[in-house]
């Protein structure tokens, strides 16, 4: 007789929360750069306009230091000149009305200037009248870095290029890097070769070389490689020493893709960690890849570099679906991200390196990026006043933002607002639990466990969706939907891994996190 594995899921009706020597720069950032503080307690800066320059632009915003920059409007922001981004700032996109910011025109520059930058939810689209030579986003000097949900695409040079002294600490997660353009024959994804550095859960789409050109101690971890041409993951390519974790990615190859191009230029000197690592040659229209064997001349150890890592490590299938559902400023997928999606779904049959963004055919080149209506502000916090009075603070004080007394892990008010409205998995102290609940009292919530399913019975009011996410707050199930009355929501427990999960309940505008316990 064989006895079936028992799945326990505990319930808890108040999170678990792990005490960290360092607080994130938010819940659910990983790799080399989780620990950038950004603008923390800086100044709050409104972008209150679309202009290239000038007070309320986003030029002007990113000049100074020690800012949490926010957003009023949305839209394209046409630039002329390149811009540099100051020290220890947050760039908070995610707070960017109606289809988000997108950055059109030539790059952006993190240098001697730059530093402890966190960068969400914003797309930058450089193109072919931006400046010769020059990539999408460079990255020249400074550390500690986080790049979150993050678009970029049609460098000239590179479009994300890591390359210079000093540099340190850096993260590039749930972003795409898509399309370097080949007007000069230089269409790459770009250079990672300074510092330490991890790609994580991140598209490479429609770049002809440089998917990237890794070097260094480095991660790349859950990440998806699409229509590369010549070279795919250059690794090493010099006898300088790399110490590399390369775990549960897919390489996918295109119509543009060379064969046997997945990973080139390998050297002795480059030592590399391979697990669970998928590659689909045949360009059939259909996922049906083949586990990777073969590291080519690499030096491959036996086990892990003590690098960073994930909490919550996928499948290379999962990974690939999670990145289509979640990778690039997702947050509302502008044309450009639609675009390059849907040729990563043909699985070989579309793709192609582009000489410049026009070959796309899309109205504008970045097509249509609608603007919306900001929430009221009145003490310009950088948090609206709905979201303060709801829990207890004062919309005409400003300097509550830098309080922490809403947090259970000590993040600030302000970055408490910002982490939310990100769909992260905050955690509020008890003291505070009763004004939340209040204002989701229109829910009756139980999570039971048969036969291996998480069922969440859910007596609603209102019609709402319910995601399944780990305890990095990123979700590794569907969304489900509910309707006026009783409902069962209903998870496999097949695929879990023990520990904390969140059940996050979205209605009306407002979410809920309920934390469950797995526990095999």
């Amino acid at each position: 007789m064989i006895e079936r594995k028992r799945t326990t899921v505990l319930f808890l009706l108040l999170a678990v929360f792990t005490s960290h020597a360092q607080l994130p720069a938010f819940p659910g950032a990983e790799g080399f750069g989780k620990f950038t503080t950004g603008g923390r307690c800086g100044e709050v800066y409104h972008v209150t306009n679309l202009d290239d320059s000038g007070p309320g632009s986003f030029r002007d915003a990113v000049s100074v230091s020690n800012r949490i920059v926010v957003f009023d409007v949305g839209g394209v922001i046409n630039i002329s000149t390149r811009i540099v981004i100051k020290k220890n700032i947050y760039i908070a996109g995610q707070t960017a009305p109606g289809g988000g910011i997108t950055i059109y025109g030539n790059g952006v520059a993190l240098n001697n200037d730059s530093g402890n930058n966190i960068i969400r939810y914003i797309r930058i689209r450089m193109g072919k009248n931006g400046d010769s030579g020059k990539d999408a986003l460079a990255v020249s000097a400074g550390q500690n870095y986080i790049l979150d949900n993050v678009s970029i695409s049609w460098g000239k040079d590179g479009t994300v290029d890591v390359n210079g002294t000093g540099i340190d600490n850096l993260t590039l997660q749930d972003c795409i890097v898509g399309q370097g353009i080949n007007i000069s024959n230089h269409s790459t994804g770009g250079l990672m070769q300074s510092g330490k550095w991890s790609i994580i859960r991140t598209l490479y789409i429609d770049n002809k070389t440089r998917n990237p050109k890794a070097r260094g101690t480095h991660e790349c971890i859950n990440s998806v490689l699409y229509n590369w041409a010549s070279n795919g993951y250059i690794m090493g390519d010099t006898e300088g020493h790399s110490e590399c974790n390369l775990i549960g990615n897919y390489f996918i190859y295109g119509p543009s893709s060379s064969s046997n191009s997945h990973i080139t230029n390998t050297t002795a000197a480059f030592q590399v960690y391979g697990a669970d690592n998928w590659i689909d040659d045949n360009k059939n229209g259909t996922l049906d890849g083949r586990l990777m064997t073969d590291y080519k001349t690499a030096t491959v150890m036996r086990s892990p570099f003590n690098h960073p890592g994930v909490i919550n490590l996928m499948s290379a299938q999962d990974a690939l679906e999670y990145v289509i559902e979640n990778a690039g400023a997702s947050k509302t997928r502008d044309a450009v991200d639609n675009f390059l999606i849907d040729e990563l779904l043909s699985y070989g049959i579309k793709g192609r390196i582009i000489t410049t963004e026009d070959d796309n055919e899309i109205p504008g080149n970045v097509g249509t990026v609608v603007n919306g209506t900001p929430p009221i502000d009145t003490d310009r916090d950088g948090m609206p006043d709905s979201w303060e009075e709801k829990y207890g603070l004062n919309p005409h004080d400003a300097n509550d933002r830098n309080g922490t007394e809403l947090s259970a892990d000590g993040y600030t008010n302000l970055e408490m607002y910002l982490n939310e409205l990100a769909g992260d998995p905050v955690a509020f102290r008890h003291s505070t639990s009763s004004r939340q609940n209040s204002a989701l009292q229109s829910e009756s919530l139980q999570v039971h466990q048969i036969a291996g399913l998480i069922t969440l019975r859910i007596h609603s009011n209102l019609p709402f969706e319910v995601e399944l996410l780990d305890i990095s707050g990123r979700r590794i199930d569907g969304r489900h939907t509910g309707v006026h009355g009783l409902n069962d929501i209903q998870f496999s427990c097949k695929y879990l891994t023990p520990g904390v999960h969140f059940m996050r309940v979205k209605y009306n505008g407002m979410k809920k996190v309920v934390p469950v316990i797995v526990m095999h």
